[in-house]
């Protein structure tokens, strides 16, 4: 009798594979549909936090921003604040203040004055040439309007120059006083850009070139042997380029030259100088913004510093009576130097 063959279920066996396959690709698509979840997750986190960093930066930097802009405002209300208290100081009330006179210049660039033409020579004395090597100072002192001021500053013991107003009804003197000067100035009224009390007859930037003309002629007049003119207050008309031109033009015409104070960094005056080839000067220190000895003093030593750097120096003051008493007792400070009138700088004699 022949034995049968033991025959394997293979439909059981398949259906059982097929099965098993069935749920690894189940598990399998499970664990990739997690594993995409999570890295979704991870990415939305991600981009949530950077979301949130970026608006935090961007909320920071208005804020970087405003500390920066308060730290300059806190600054600048600081100077106003002191400047503010400085004012208070002031006695003068017919000088003109700004932030600008605390500025000192050292420029030192110059422009070789023109030849004179032998018919538009001026009768003023011809300055004396200092020699030496020593540094120059030249002080100016303005605002000069009676023979008083003129003595207390002449008590002072050494050179210095005086810059005098053009006469008016409150000093109707100031052109006799000159007679006996062996050197002076005139300072000429400039408009300012808030000033109160303004000088009479004061130059305007709207002003013809006839009316500026006329004025300047009237000056020649009034000084027939004045050379140098500077402005008093004009932090609005030396800052006018069409205002500085009919100035210049005038003062040209009758044989004047300007020295500019610096009541403003905006000033033209050394362009129109270029302009019209006359020489360009300027002060460099303004002495006694605050009349007080020992910032006076300091000023005083700021010009005298710049002297020695550049081979000369001016500075620029008013006749109040801290300013004569603190010059006449700092006179051990100008030791090495020579005390010049504003016409000896050499720059003006070679």
């Amino acid at each position: 009798m022949t034995k049968r063959k033991k025959t394997t279920p293979k439909k059981t066996t398949r259906r059982k594979n097929t099965k098993t396959n069935k749920s690894n690709i189940k598990l399998i698509n499970f664990l990739l549909f997690i594993i995409i979840l999570l890295l979704i997750a991870i990415g939305f986190l991600i981009y949530t936090i950077d979301t949130n960093k970026l608006k935090e930066t961007k909320k920071e930097i208005p804020k970087v921003v405003k500390n920066i802009e308060k730290k300059v405002k806190e600054t600048n209300d600081e100077f106003d604040k002191y400047f503010e208290q400085i004012e208070k100081i002031k006695k003068d009330k017919f000088e003109e203040y700004t932030k600008d006179f605390y500025k000192e210049y050292s420029d030192t660039e110059e422009i070789k004055t023109i030849k004179k033409k032998e018919d538009n020579k001026r009768t003023e004395e011809k300055p004396k040439v200092i020699t030496t090597n020593k540094p120059k100072l030249a002080i100016i002192f303005d605002d000069v309007t009676t023979e008083y001021q003129i003595n207390k500053i002449k008590d002072i013991g050494y050179t210095t120059t005086l810059s005098v107003m053009p006469p008016t009804k409150r000093h109707p003197d100031s052109a006799k006083i000159t007679k006996d000067l062996p050197f002076y100035m005139i300072h000429l009224p400039l408009e300012a850009r808030v000033f109160k009390n303004e000088e009479t007859s004061t130059l305007h930037v709207n002003d013809s070139y006839e009316k500026v003309e006329k004025r300047v002629a009237q000056i020649r007049k009034l000084y027939p042997n004045a050379k140098y003119t500077n402005n008093h207050t004009g932090s609005k008309f030396t800052a006018n380029e069409q205002a500085m031109d009919y100035l210049f033009k005038a003062l040209k015409k009758y044989d004047f030259i300007f020295v500019d104070s610096r009541t403003t960094s905006k000033s033209v005056a050394k362009k129109m100088a270029k302009k019209y080839n006359m020489p360009y000067i300027s002060r460099n220190v303004f002495l006694d913004n605050e009349q007080d000895f020992k910032y006076i003093q300091g000023q005083l030593k700021k010009a005298i510093n710049i002297a020695k750097k550049n081979g000369s120096a001016i500075a620029i003051c008013h006749p109040h009576s801290i300013t004569i008493k603190t010059l006449k007792e700092s006179k051990f400070l100008l030791d090495g130097l020579d005390m010049i009138y504003l016409n000896q700088l050499p720059s003006l004699l070679n």
